[in-house]
């Protein structure tokens, strides 16, 4: 059984003032190969267009494989690259590195519904929007925690929070009387 694959590159489209999504929709009953394939190059145009606050930019391919099967299309996500977010330690922006892969089935029904990884598309339209999916892929791909290389920090934010924590932890605590409620429980802890 020989494949065929038809590959579309929006890399070249660039958007005037705003980008459309429009591109990001897939006719599912307009396809006639087995397998297709897609390819979109993601930047801060994307991101804008979806409004979200997670992820502001970024510079990432996504390549897109659906897989035409009896009663289902198999779709499977793959984006790398990287990502604009703000360090969690000085707020600065940083670029994150990411590389996701998902899957995603969906079929053909009356009532549209997501359950996990299946989705059902309305069956009289046929037309996924992809959109979501690939910012989804993306946005769960960024570690919890994202902070600057050591020594690339913001230096002024730094030092803020050297000066900020070093008052906190500092032996003035200390040396300020405790109030006798506080003392009273301080006993029953100890």
């Amino acid at each position: 059984m020989a494949v065929c694959r038809k590959v579309r590159t929006f890399a070249a489209q660039k958007c005037v003032t705003m980008c459309s999504l429009e591109r990001y929709k897939i006719d599912l009953k307009g396809l006639t190969e087995e397998v297709t394939a897609f390819e979109w190059d993601v930047d801060k145009q994307f991101f804008d267009a979806l409004d979200q606050t997670e992820v502001n930019d970024g510079a990432l391919h996504v390549s897109l494989s659906i897989r035409k099967a009896s009663g289902f299309f198999e779709l499977l996500f793959h984006a790398v690259g990287t990502v604009s977010i703000p360090c969690d330690r000085c707020l600065d922006p940083m670029d994150q590195p990411i590389e996701a892969d998902n899957r995603l089935v969906v079929k053909l029904g009356s009532t549209p519904s997501e359950d996990d990884d299946t989705v059902t598309v309305d069956e009289d339209e046929g037309v996924i929007d992809t959109a979501w999916f690939i910012y989804e892929l993306i946005a769960l791909a960024i570690p919890i925690q994202h902070v600057h290389e050591t020594g690339k920090c913001n230096p002024a934010m730094t030092q803020a929070l050297e000066e900020l924590s070093a008052d906190r932890s500092g032996d003035a605590e200390s040396t300020k009387a405790i109030d006798p409620r506080w003392e009273a429980l301080l006993k029953l802890k100890n």
